[in-house]
C-alpha cells in the first residue's frame, strides 16, 4: 500500500540527482590550492635529496665535500670500503633510536601504514630525518633508490601541512598522497607514473575529489623539476623497433621470469628480516650487521653499491657484458635483501630497475623478436608490475624514464603476465607484507561499492500500515500487530488526508522497551517525511541519509510522484543488498544451451544418441 506524503524538497529527486561521483562540493577546490603548495616545496625536496646523497657519496667514498652525483663503484678504498656501509648502517641505527623509527624501511609501506592506522598524520620530525637517513644509507653504499624515502617524506610535509588545516582524515590523505607523489614525479621526471602510483598503492580509491589535487600537486612539481634540473628522460634511449608475434611472446616469458623473481626477492627481504628478528641485539645495530654484506658485496660487483643511475644507463644502451650483468643481478638481489631485511632506509625502484634490466639482458642473449635494449626496459616495467603488484605504474614508469614509446605493448604483456604470476602465487606484495605483520590488513582491489550499484527498490519492505495522527504509542503497535509481516512501517495520516511524517514498528518497541511511556503520543516519535529516500536512488545514498538519525527505519516515497510512501528502508538493508550482489558473484547458471537436431550427421556417433 501506498501512503501521501509531502515531497522532500517540492520535486522529485531519486537517480536524477545523482552524478558519476560523489564529488559535489567546492571543498577539492581548497584541498587542489593546498596540493600546489605541496607540489612545490615537494620538488625542493627531493632535489635536495638527491644533493645530499652525492654529498654523503662523496664524503664516504672519496674524502672530498661536493654535491655532484657519483658512483660508489669508482673508490679505491680496497677493503677499506666494507667499512663504509657498517658506518652508514651505525648512523641510521641512531639516526631511527634516537630520533623516529619512522626513517626505517623503503618508504612505501610506512606511508601506506599512516594513511590506514593514523588518519594519514606523520610527525613533523620524519620530515627532515627521513631524507637525512636516506642520503646516508645509499651514500655510503646503500643499493637502494631514493624514490622510497622521498615518498615518505613529501608525504610527510603533505601530512604535516593537512595537520594545520581544518579539514578531513580523507582530504589529510589526499595532501599526504600529492606530496608524495609530487616527490616522486621530481626525482624522475615521470609524472604520469607518479599518478598511478598513488591510484595503484596509496589512495585507496579512485575519485576526482582526490585525483585532481593529486595531479595538480605532481604537475607543479615536474614544472618545477624542469627548472632546477632539466626536462630531458633520466634514461633517454634510442626509439627501439616496432614489436612483432615473437617479441610479445618474449615479452610474455620475460614478464613470467620477472613475476617468479619478485617472488624470490619477496621472500628473501622478509626471511632476512625475521632472521634480524631473532638475533639477541637491539634492532638499531641490524643496518650496521646488513652493512657487512653491503660492503662485502661492493668487492664482488662494485656497480651494485649505490643508486646505481649509471647502472641502469649502461643496461639500457648494452654497454655491459655478460659477466658484469650476471653478477650485478646476484650481487645487487643478494645485498638488496640483506640491507632491506635490515631495517635501514632506501628505496625499491631503482634496485627493481637494476635487477629487472639486468635479467632482461641475460634473457635477450636467448629470446627472439628484439634487442637487448628492448628487453631491458621490458624486464624493468615486469620488476616492477610483479614485485610491486602495479602494473600501469611499471609500463609508464619505463616509459617516461626512457621516453621509448615503441615499447608500450610489449610492456603491458610483461607487466601484467609478472602481476599474474604474483598475484597466483603470493597473498601479498613487498610493500603490504610490512603492514600486514603489523595486524592490518590492506586490501588493493578497486570496485565500486555493491550499495552504490543497487537500488533501493530491490531491498525496501512494502509493509505499511495507515494509523490516525492522534493515536498513541500503544495504539500504533496494537493496530500493526502482524508478526508475520516482520518489520511494520506505520504511517500516520492527518484527518484531511495529509500524511504527517513515518516510525517503524521496531522504533516504537526500542522506546516502550527503554522504559517509554507507551500512551505518548505517536507524533512525537515521527521521522520528518524530508529525509525520505526513493526507489531509483542507490542503496549507499540511503543509508547514508539513515545512518545519523535516531532510527531503525527510513520511508521510501515515490519518485515519480513524490506524494506517496511506497514502503522503507531499514539497517539491515544493506546485508540484504550485500545477499544479491553476492549471489550475482558467485551463482553460476547457463543460460543457454544447444542441442544437435536429431538427424543431422554427427561424427562416431547414432542419431539415436543425445547429442
Amino acid at each position: 500500500m501506498a501512503a501521501s506524503a509531502v515531497p522532500p524538497s517540492g520535486r522529485p529527486l531519486g537517480a536524477a540527482e545523482l552524478g558519476d561521483f560523489t564529488t559535489a562540493n567546492r571543498r577539492m577546490l581548497y584541498v587542489v590550492a593546498a596540493a600546489l603548495v605541496i607540489g612545490v616545496i615537494a620538488a625542493f625536496i627531493a632535489v635536495a635529496l638527491l644533493d645530499l646523497i652525492g654529498f654523503f657519496t662523496n664524503l664516504f667514498y672519496y674524502g672530498r665535500i661536493s654535491f655532484s652525483f657519483a658512483s660508489p663503484a669508482g673508490n679505491s678504498l680496497g677493503l677499506l670500503a666494507i667499512g663504509v656501509p657498517v658506518l652508514g648502517g651505525l648512523i641510521v641505527g641512531v639516526i631511527a633510536r634516537f630520533g623516529s623509527e619512522r626513517v626505517r624501511g623503503h618508504g612505501i609501506p610506512e606511508a601506506i601504514e599512516s594513511i590506514l592506522m593514523n588518519r594519514s598524520k606523520i610527525e613533523p620530525k620524519v620530515t627532515v630525518l627521513k631524507p637525512v637517513a636516506t642520503a646516508i644509507s645509499i651514500g655510503s653504499g646503500g643499493p637502494f633508490g631514493a624514490e622510497g624515502p622521498i615518498i615518505m617524506t613529501g608525504g610527510a610535509f603533505g601530512s604535516v601541512l593537512g595537520q594545520f588545516l581544518r579539514i578531513s582524515g580523507s582530504e589529510r590523505k589526499t595532501l599526504l598522497v600529492a606530496g608524495a607523489a609530487a616527490g616522486m614525479a621530481a626525482t624522475f621526471n615521470s609524472p604520469l607514473a607518479a599518478v598511478l602510483l598513488s591510484v595503484e598503492l596509496l589512495l585507496f580509491e579512485w575519485k576526482p575529489r582526490s585525483l585532481i589535487p593529486v595531479g595538480a600537486a605532481v604537475s607543479v612539481a615536474t614544472v618545477v623539476r624542469w627548472q632546477l634540473i632539466g626536462s630531458n628522460p633520466l634514461f633517454p634511449i634510442a626509439a627501439t623497433a616496432m614489436p612483432t608475434a615473437a617479441t610479445l611472446g618474449s615479452a610474455l616469458l620475460l614478464g613470467a621470469a620477472a613475476g617468479l623473481l619478485s617472488l624470490v626477492l619477496t621472500w628473501s627481504v622478509y626471511a632476512t628480516e625475521d632472521s634480524f628478528r631473532r638475533l639477541p641485539i637491539h634492532w638499531m645495530w641490524w643496518p650496521a650487521l646488513g652493512g657487512i654484506a653491503i660492503g662485502v658485496g661492493g668487492l664482488i660487483a662494485p656497480r651494485a653499491l649505490g643508486v646505481g643511475y649509471n647502472s641502469i644507463d649502461a643496461l639500457l644502451l648494452a654497454q655491459l657484458g655478460l659477466a658484469v650483468v650476471l653478477g650485478l643481478l646476484v650481487v645487487k638481489a643478494v645485498i638488496w635483501a640483506i640491507s632491506l631485511g635490515s631495517g635501514t632506509s632506501g628505496g625499491v625502484l631503482a634496485p627493481l630497475l637494476i635487477m629487472g634490466g639486468s635479467m632482461g639482458a641475460l634473457f635477450a642473449l636467448v629470446l627472439p623478436g628484439g634487442s637487448v635494449p628492448l628487453f631491458v626496459l621490458v624486464g624493468m616495467g615486469a620488476m616492477i608490475g610483479g614485485t610491486m603488484r602495479s602494473p600501469f605504474t611499471g609500463v609508464v614508469f619505463a616509459l617516461e624514464l626512457t621516453h621509448d614509446f615503441d615499447a608500450l605493448f610489449p610492456l603491458l604483456v610483461a607487466a601484467l603476465t609478472a602481476d599474474a604470476v604474483t598475484v597466483l602465487l603470493m597473498r601479498r606484495s613487498i610493500l603490504t607484507e610490512k603492514v600486514a605483520r603489523r595486524g592490518v590488513h590492506v586490501a588493493r582491489e578497486y570496485s565500486i561499492d555493491p550499495l552504490e550499484r543497487i537500488p533501493v527498490r530491490s531491498v525496501m519492505h512494502t509493509s505499511l500500515k495507515l494509523v490516525p495522527a492522534d493515536v498513541s504509542v500503544e495504539e500504533a503497535l496494537r493496530a500493526s500487530a502482524e508478526p508475520e509481516a516482520g518489520d511494520v512501517g506505520l504511517v500516520p495520516v492527518a484527518p484531511g488526508g495529509q500524511t504527517l511524517g513515518f516510525v517503524s514498528r521496531h522504533d516504537l518497541e526500542a522506546f516502550v522497551d527503554r522504559g517509554g511511556d507507551p500512551s505518548t503520543p505517536i507524533q512525537g516519535r515521527l521521522l520528518p517525511l524530508s529525509v525520505a529516500t526513493f526507489p531509483d536512488e542507490p542503496v549507499r545514498v540511503a543509508i547514508d541519509r539513515l545512518t545519523p538519525l535516531d532510527a531503525s527505519a527510513l520511508p521510501v516515497a515515490d519518485a515519480g510522484g513524490p506524494t506517496h510512501i511506497v514502503g522503507f528502508i531499514t539497517r539491515e538493508s544493506p546485508f540484504e543488498a550485500r545477499a544479491i550482489w553476492n549471489e550475482n558473484e558467485q551463482e553460476r547458471e547457463r543460460s543457454l544451451t544447444f542441442s544437435w537436431p536429431r538427424g543431422w550427421p554427427w561424427p562416431n556417433r547414432r542419431d539415436e544418441d543425445p547429442p
